[in-house]
């Protein structure tokens, strides 16, 4: 028979976080894993619920689950497997994206006694690590948050408007700032407002696809460019960042210190260049800060025309 002890040895060795909980939500083991993903140890977290100031899962929109949609927590109650796509909270303050799997236990009365919960990373620098390092060799990061930086992102815009121009293929972008930013670098200095900077950025960057792209557009801005924009509206993509950033704090001290973005996004236009396309975001994201900021202004679409072939 394994021990408990071999059978812990075991699960350090995976590459997803393990952990076990008992039926009233409270963590009794914690994998290496689970450490290496989140930021916590295991001493940090023994004996605490996930809901404190742990994990805090959200779902896309940002909603918290926590407080009403937990998988763990329905798990417990039904005694029915759980498999969903979560934004759990690291311990520097951004938002990652995991897949998450919950299977509940019972004890030899067919009682639940508690519940193991697997996840992994599902974030796209994950999958996309290696053309990220060939990035990193091309000098096209930003040094801070390890974003596209202004160089690539226009590189990448000039990509997409002639993919654009000779295919048709849509795309859009959104610009992203960060409210009050000098309030904070006033207050806290600017170490804490490179945190916020990193928070917000590493945020942003994974709560987009892994065809997208999310760039550090200069001081407290970011830029978005998404392609195949007709995949989702443009307003579901922005208020999805948003409310990420919302969600996502920085601990300065005994200090919790949140953030918020302010969005302005358009569609590309037929013949557009790149330079009006950024002038048109610009102006939506200065009304996002006129109308009191944490908010986001998207023009409505327009209806590219459509092909015809002439018949022959």
């Amino acid at each position: 028979m394994i021990h408990k002890t071999q059978l812990y040895q075991v699960l350090d060795c995976l590459q997803e976080g393990f952990y076990l909980v008992d039926n009233n939500g409270c963590i009794n083991y914690w994998n290496k894993a689970a450490e290496r993903l989140t930021g916590y140890s295991a001493e940090e977290v023994l004996g605490s619920r996930c809901s404190e100031n742990i994990l805090v899962h959200v779902d896309s929109d940002g909603a918290p689950l926590c407080t009403g949609n937990c998988p763990l927590m329905a798990a417990l109650r039904d005694g029915g497997q759980k498999n969903t796509d979560v934004y759990m909270h690291h311990r520097n303050g951004h938002r990652i994206p995991v897949s998450v799997s919950v299977v509940p236990m019972r004890d030899r009365n067919g009682e639940i006694s508690g519940a193991v919960q697997i996840f992994e990373d599902r974030s796209p620098q994950v999958i996309a690590s290696e053309h990220i390092e060939e990035l990193r060799v091309l000098a096209l990061l930003d040094h801070l948050t390890g974003l596209a930086n202004r160089r690539f992102s226009e590189a990448a815009l000039r990509s997409r408007a002639e993919e654009h121009r000779r295919y048709g293929w849509p795309y859009a972008i959104l610009l992203l700032d960060i409210d009050r930013f000098k309030e904070v670098n006033d207050e806290y200095g600017h170490v804490v407002g490179d945190q916020v900077l990193c928070v917000a950025g590493k945020t942003l960057s994974r709560g987009i696809r892994k065809t997208d792209l999310m760039g550090r557009w200069g001081g407290d801005e970011f830029i978005a460019i998404i392609a195949n924009a007709r995949e989702e509206p443009l307003q579901a993509t922005g208020n999805r960042l948003r409310a990420l950033v919302e969600r996502s704090t920085i601990s300065v001290e005994d200090e919790t210190i949140g953030v918020t973005v302010s969005v302005g996004g358009v569609m590309c236009r037929p013949g557009e260049d790149v330079e009006n396309l950024i002038q048109r975001a610009d102006h939506l994201l200065y009304e996002a800060k006129a109308n009191g900021r944490n908010c986001v202004k998207v023009e409505a679409e327009i209806e590219e025309p459509s092909i015809q072939l002439a018949a022959g």
